[in-house]
């Protein structure tokens, strides 16, 4: 591995790991950079390796092989220099419940040795960046779910890290939610943090992500920034072609050549183009009448599915 100039904050090269229960390689040898600035998705089915990357970002969990790391450090000798810098908003929030939102800042700051004074002031300056003055002498349980998921990244900015790392930070939230939690994380990348994110939400990775890793099976199966994974991976555009129950199959073969490449679905057909308009008027000229058509653009999760399949995998 090359040695890491000053903006590269994350450096991972055949990085490892291997479960002893069963000796499951959860992660197989992947290498990435991570530069300073930045928002870094991971993106992967269920048991890709995603999280287990995280928990080495994060050092709670030790490579087994290959090297890493972070702001210059080793995570195997210097994890707590390391933890002193970064903030990790996990997957489930895990909020003093019995304390009050404020109360919950203070005694994370005092976490990381700030004096009272400094936690009064963090947490009077992240109680207005999460939007929760007017909450701020509540007990946590009275939080809608929102305000909980905004109160825990509060909490992990208490340090003033220069690293965030958030672990399917928007799950369970509606709508709305999300869309205040992804302004507050762009306020962040604003104001210089560097952000490291899992999320299963497409949309989310197109908003939020800099530059994306799709992992499957513990490897890296593409990165890049969300439209060069387009470009890469998929069409301009996608042709949704809906038939009776059954016919799928008979189509597709029909319509073999109107597209650069047909995808049979259990409900419909998929064309991927360069140009929806003429793809549908080839449809027309061969005398093929869907049910219904849906032009749209290619989209991360047309990348994902192709490059992880459309499996289920529990």
């Amino acid at each position: 591995m090359p040695e890491p100039q000053d903006d590269v904050l994350v450096q991972a090269a055949g990085l490892t790991k291997v479960h002893r229960a069963g000796g499951l390689r959860a992660v197989d040898g992947i290498d990435f950079e991570l530069r300073r600035g930045v928002a870094f998705g991971f993106l992967g089915p269920n048991g890709a390796g995603k999280s287990t990357t995280m928990r080495m970002i994060g050092c709670v969990s030790t490579p087994s092989a290959g090297r890493l790391r972070i702001l210059g450090l080793d995570p195997a000798t210097q994890g707590e220099l390391i933890r002193a810098r970064i903030g990790v908003v996990p997957q489930e929030d895990s909020l003093d419940v019995d304390l009050t939102v404020r109360e919950n800042l203070l005694v994370y700051g005092r976490y990381f040795g700030l004096s009272r004074r400094e936690s009064r002031e963090r947490a009077g300056e992240l109680l207005g960046f999460a939007q929760l003055e007017d909450r701020a002498d509540a007990k946590v349980e009275t939080l809608s779910g929102g305000m909980k998921r905004r109160l825990t990244i509060a909490r992990s900015l208490i340090n003033n890290p220069e690293i965030l790392l958030l672990d399917e930070p928007t799950t369970g939230l509606d709508p709305q939610a999300r869309h205040v939690l992804w302004d507050r994380l762009f306020r962040l990348k604003q104001q210089g943090v560097t952000l490291i994110l899992t999320t299963h939400y497409m949309d989310e990775a197109e908003q939020l992500c800099d530059r994306l890793v799709v992992m499957d099976k513990g490897r890296i199966a593409a990165e890049g920034s969300p439209r060069e994974l387009i470009d890469g991976h998929s069409s301009r555009e996608v042709v949704e072609l809906r038939f009776a129950v059954g016919e799928q199959e008979v189509m597709a073969e029909k319509l073999r050549d109107a597209a650069e490449r047909v995808e049979v679905l259990p409900d419909r057909v998929l064309l991927y183009t360069a140009d929806g308009e003429s793809a549908l008027a080839a449809v027309q000229q061969l005398g093929i009448a869907p049910l219904t058509t849906l032009t749209r653009r290619s989209t991360l999760e047309d990348v994902f599915l192709r490059l992880t399949g459309r499996t289920l995998v529990d």
